[in-house]
């Protein structure tokens, strides 16, 4: 299985996505400090997983969250949950 997977940090500020096939694990580099990008703005906390059969597939929809209209997918989600 693969995953894409949204982080948002404990002052609801930042969000990460990426894509793994073990989420405990890359969600514990993230707040050990060991992604560059998301070092800064740790502790993160996960926000939204979705689950893949191919990494292909995860990557796409990693992809579709990066752009302007994924990004608006999130902030609905970051809404949803502050609601």
């Amino acid at each position: 299985m693969h995953y894409v997977y949204i982080l948002i940090n404990k002052l609801n500020t930042k969000t990460y996505t990426g894509s793994t096939s073990n989420i405990s694990k890359r969600l514990a580099d993230h707040n050990n400090g060991k992604v560059k990008s998301s070092r800064t703005h740790k502790p993160y906390e996960i926000l939204h997983i979705e689950t893949f059969n191919t990494l292909k597939e995860a990557k796409q929809r990693e992809c579709f969250y990066k752009t302007t209209t994924g990004r608006r997918k999130i902030r609905d989600l970051i809404t949803y949950r502050n609601a």
